[in-house]
């Protein structure tokens, strides 16, 4: 489990002594336990799965990468680095990325499987791909994708 994984990441940076690691998994870590926290009224005592785990992971790299748009626009070099060093970290959690070769196949595929034929239904498309590629793909991209061949 991601859950584990995370646990035993979070040792081995201490024993390492390496402090952005290992503040970047606590962060990461945190973030679950809300989670984990927020589920409990939802009859989830056990805390949220792998998936959910991912999709929290991506939506962690997607803040990040905008807020290293911002300093970069802001001329702090400083903070670039430092959101770039922790996207390195939570991304070594993640499996790895699509392309965007790969996901135009799969946009592809995913419209066929529920017969979209116009931007109306995009959330159903978007809905097929997040329930099959959540941690593998750039939602972002695959958005833009499904605009296109919809003719959005």
């Amino acid at each position: 489990m991601l859950r584990e994984e995370l646990t035993e990441a979070m040792k081995a940076a201490m024993r390492a002594k390496d402090e952005k690691a290992l503040g970047t998994i606590r962060m990461v870590l945190a973030k679950m336990k809300d989670l984990d926290i927020a589920a409990r009224p939802a009859g989830n005592a056990d805390g949220i799965n792998d998936d959910q785990i991912k999709a929290m992971m991506q939506g962690m790299i997607k803040q990040r990468r905008e807020s290293i748009a911002l300093y970069q626009q802001g001329n702090r070099q400083d903070l670039v680095d430092q959101e770039s060093a922790e996207i390195a970290v939570i991304e070594k959690f993640l499996p790895q990325q699509m392309d965007e070769a790969a996901t135009k196949d799969a946009v592809a595929k995913a419209i066929a499987a529920v017969g979209a034929t116009s931007i109306k239904d995009m959330g159903k498309v978007m809905g097929e791909l997040k329930k099959s590629y959540t941690g593998q793909m750039d939602f972002a991209m695959a958005g833009g994708v499904v605009k296109a061949l919809l003719g959005g």
